[in-house]
């Protein structure tokens, strides 16, 4: 659904004879369709709408993921299985392994991880696009399908992948040159202690001044284009427009959309340990009684304790990749509804849209 931008509003008719109270924004859904929304406004809508739609979001966050998890192992198994001769043989005799036997395995191997880099990649934006596009419909306080989810999310995902591969392209810079310091530093300190002599510092100097230099403007760039996805969705542009608009939103509001996004990642970050962390600690659970048996237990007992250690680990591995995919990309789209709000005058055209008024002055002593 693409918002038209409404005309702003006219000049003021004066004084109108007395005090009047404010105007009380309307809220047909998880904000109030009036600007500004504070650091609280935008968290408590993102926390909002993942409690009005939390099984759509995470629903759709299955599937994604999920999806991608079983084409990565059913590739991983296909080349298992035209491969699975040479590995035993290599396995037995890995001194007789020569080039012309490892590098068919190493080629077959690495277009697999390759496919599955790809793969994950696009489930990341399927689900990058598919908060903007619950959003739609929890700002308006509409309900939301798992088929409309669908049908906006698939024609839009490459140009939400597209966004955020030019973003990851921009952090990637500073964090590589950050692991080339970390690993000169490591060899560094190796070589300092094997020799005496202080070898592979270049490494790590040329690596830190290389994160100093381009850690900054990567940064600042990340935020100026955080907006695109949400932009893809609701405007329906293309990859370039998409960033342009961002940017475009995020002028004069840097710090503030910098901020919030912070503050939303720690606090998923924050907010996906504490839920794998009971559930870590209860897949200890079954392996007590079993430690404490007399001492018979098979290995039935030994495959059951396995099977719910993983059950626990993988519902807490999945719980805390669903708050972390989703919370931060619904505080980003909640950021582009009131960038939009403060800019162009959004809220009337999101009221008429949800078919309430744009505001109303309450009554001289009516109580809020």
């Amino acid at each position: 659904m693409t918002y038209a931008h409404p005309p702003f509003p006219g000049p003021s008719s004066g004084w109108s004879g007395g005090w009047a109270p404010p105007p009380v924004p309307p809220k047909p859904g998880v904000i109030p369709l009036a600007p500004p929304l504070g650091v609280g406004g935008v968290l408590g809508g993102a926390f909002a709408t993942l409690g009005r739609h939390w099984k759509q979001l995470l629903g759709f966050t299955a599937v994604a993921y999920g999806g991608a998890v079983a084409l990565f192992g059913a590739a991983l198994a296909m080349a298992y299985a035209v491969f699975a001769h040479d590995i035993e043989h290599i396995a037995d005799a890995p001194e007789s392994a020569g080039a012309d036997e490892l590098w068919p395995l190493l080629s077959a191997f690495g277009g697999v991880y390759l496919a599955g880099v790809v793969v994950m990649l696009v489930a990341g934006a399927l689900v990058n696009a598919a908060c903007p596009a619950v959003l739609q419909d929890a700002v308006l306080g509409r309900p939301c399908s798992f088929g409309t989810l669908w049908r906006r999310v698939l024609p839009r995902v490459w140009a939400v992948l597209g966004s955020l591969l030019l973003c990851g392209l921009i952090a990637a810079v500073p964090l590589v040159l950050l692991a080339v310091t970390f690993f000169g530093m490591i060899f560094a300190f190796i070589s300092l202690l094997s020799d005496g002599a202080p070898g592979f510092g270049w490494i790590f100097l040329g690596g830190l001044l290389g994160v100093l230099l381009t850690g900054p403007p990567a940064v600042w760039l990340w935020v100026r284009f955080s907006l695109a996805p949400a932009v893809a969705i609701f405007e329906r542009q293309g990859v370039v427009r998409s960033l342009s608009r961002s940017a475009e939103l995020v002028r004069g509001a840097w710090w503030r959309v910098f901020g919030v996004s912070l503050l939303a990642f720690v606090m998923a970050a924050a907010t996906a340990y504490l839920v794998q962390l009971p559930l870590q600690l209860l897949s200890l659970l079954p392996a007590g009684p079993a430690s404490l048996s007399d001492g018979s237990s098979g290995s039935g007992t030994a495959i059951t304790v396995a099977v719910v250690t993983f059950a626990f680990v993988l519902l807490g591995g999945f719980i805390g990749q669903a708050v972390t995919a989703v919370f931060p990309p619904l505080v980003l789209a909640l950021l582009y509804v009131d960038q939009r709000m403060r800019k162009e005058n959004l809220g009337p055209a999101l009221a008429e849209a949800a078919g309430v008024p744009a505001a109303h002055h309450p009554e001289p002593g009516a109580h809020a």
